[in-house]
């Protein structure tokens, strides 16, 4: 089953406050997503079942997904840890971001973040974004070897 919390905000709140703002809205839907409050999500859905559809969000919505629990650099195949988290092509569609528990742990997050290219290029220049986020992990930190082998792979 599929719950879904939301925060709402208009074009010109997010203009008018800073990042945090947007990320403290949505904390706030997080931190109300109790257990009395998930109980009666599923007491309402036994009710009334429903299917959830992408048509559920408009041209404008963000969609967060994912939990803390999945530990997507945990499993180790036998290849060792996993350079990337990535989903499904079911999660690709414009405004979805995924988040995934870090690769470098210590409360670290990473963002799979699915936007048309324009929307895209606009994140990666946009000053306020890149202050709250990390540099890339340089190749070899990732693949645990020198660069000059980390550059057969580039």
């Amino acid at each position: 089953m599929l719950l879904l919390i939301s925060t709402t905000a208009t074009m010109q709140e997010l203009l008018d406050n800073k990042l945090g703002w947007a990320a403290w809205l949505a904390h706030q839907s997080v931190s109300n997503h109790t257990d009395s409050a998930i109980r009666e999500l599923v007491h309402n859905y036994m009710k009334n079942p429903h299917f959830l559809n992408l048509h559920t969000f408009d041209i404008h919505s963000v969609v967060m997904s994912s939990s803390p629990r999945f530990d997507m650099y945990g499993c180790d195949f036998g290849w060792g840890k996993a350079l990337a988290a990535r989903s499904s092509s079911a999660n690709k569609f414009e405004g979805n971001i995924t988040a995934y528990p870090g690769w470098e742990g210590d409360g670290s997050v990473d963002l799979e973040v699915c936007l048309l290219a324009e929307y895209m290029s606009a994140l990666e220049k946009d000053e306020e974004f890149l202050a709250m986020v990390s540099p890339p992990i340089k190749l070899e930190v990732l693949l645990g070897m020198s660069s000059k082998a980390a550059s057969r792979f580039s």
